[in-house]
């Protein structure tokens, strides 16, 4: 059995004793069935370029993903260099095999709580370059799966995005990433030239019907539940050729597996060919308030529209030894920048590690020459 495979095998007895310690609980992390040097939490572009980066750079590492990206209904990625147009599901495939191939290891599987556990440094600071290098801990974390399993970290990143709170227009859901859309630079191009619908909910429709009017002369604002238009904003959408249409969206208008239209309250349907919604962004962030971490509010103007974990440009938060990185903690990152925001924590993970490392080394370097010192007095010399 190679190294890896033994390594997803978790005796399960000692992890299931450890995870039913208290809060603050005072343990070695030797104590649980397996550990890594990191667990990242979710396998979209950010944990995946998370643990090919440390990966590459010899950390033991474990990807834990329930299998729901939140781009599943987009035939197709964008803005994505190099990989323009790519199915989402072969961009994870490819991510997959990527991090796998450089000794990560990526498990499906739902992690259902994470726990900080405390705990005292052990030997090894010296030790061997590589995977497993320097098995010290400033500090650890217990990672509970839906399965029963308990896996040990030495550090946390967590990427589990956001969810999209639509709006309640029925039939809305089910066009969601089809030609249902919210974001003119992941599909905007695909619907140019078409006949627009922009469902205001908030101040920003607006701001959206601008953006949509880019690509295509045909652009309609619908009130829906959105604020009473200002003088300034009505002149602005006139100014561009923007239809406003005023009243509530009930329903939309289907037929061939193709929108057609939406209706109005008054029974009136208005051909469409796409339809912009903007969704409430809500942060994937419980595992995260579990450890004691607050979600913060983004808004616009004095709409509040998504939230998100805060943290440094690393991805580092408030809790020691926990980054987070993608959409949980950017409500606006598309999938490049979401990978380029895993990259950026996995090195600077890397990094925290290396330090820890050797400030340990450096103690038990200092510990071996005082020994040689008091030995040599012992001899007399």
């Amino acid at each position: 059995m190679s190294t890896a495979e033994a390594r997803c095998t978790v005796p399960l007895t000692a992890a299931r004793s450890a995870s039913r310690g208290g809060e603050g609980t005072v343990m070695a992390l030797q104590q649980v069935g397996e550990e890594y040097d990191v667990v990242v939490v979710g396998g979209g572009p950010a944990g995946l370029s998370a643990a090919v980066a440390l990966a590459r750079s010899r950390r033991s590492v474990l990807v834990i993903d329930a299998g729901e990206p939140r781009n599943s209904a987009a035939g197709h990625a964008h803005n994505y260099l190099g990989r323009e147009g790519v199915v989402p599901a072969q961009l994870l495939s490819d991510g997959r095999a990527e991090a796998v191939g450089y000794g990560a290891e990526v498990l499906t599987g739902r992690v259902t709580s994470l726990r900080t556990v405390h705990q005292h440094p052990g030997a090894n600071a010296g030790g061997r370059a590589g995977r497993g290098a320097g098995r010290v801990r400033d500090h650890g974390f217990l990672v509970q799966l839906q399965d029963g399993r308990t896996v040990a970290a030495r550090r946390l990143l967590v990427t589990t995005g956001l969810a999209d709170q639509l709006p309640a227009v029925p039939g809305l859901a089910q066009r969601w990433g089809r030609d249902v859309l919210h974001c003119p630079y992941c599909h905007g191009w695909e619907v140019r030239d078409q006949a627009i619908g922009v469902l205001a909910t908030a101040a920003a429709g607006v701001h959206q019907a601008q953006l949509f009017r880019q690509l295509s002369a045909t652009v309609t604002l619908f009130t829906h539940s959105g604020p009473t238009l200002s003088v300034e904003e009505a002149e602005v959408l006139a100014a561009r050729d923007i239809t406003v249409v005023e009243g509530e969206v009930v329903d939309l208008v289907v037929d061939d597996d193709r929108l057609r239209g939406v209706r109005l309250e008054s029974g009136k349907v208005v051909p469409l060919q796409a339809l912009v919604a903007a969704p409430f962004f809500a942060a994937n962030a419980d595992l995260l308030t579990g450890l004691g971490l607050v979600v913060s509010e983004m808004r616009m103007g004095d709409d509040v529209v998504a939230t998100y974990v805060a943290a440094d440009p690393s991805g580092a938060t408030a809790v020691p030894g926990v980054w987070v990185a993608g959409n949980v903690a950017n409500p606006q990152a598309q999938v490049v920048s979401s990978a380029a925001a895993g990259l950026t924590a996995g090195a600077a993970i890397n990094a925290d590690l290396i330090a820890e490392e050797t400030r340990v080394a450096v103690t038990a370097h200092r510990a071996r020459l005082g020994d040689q010192h008091d030995r040599k007095e012992d001899a007399g010399e």
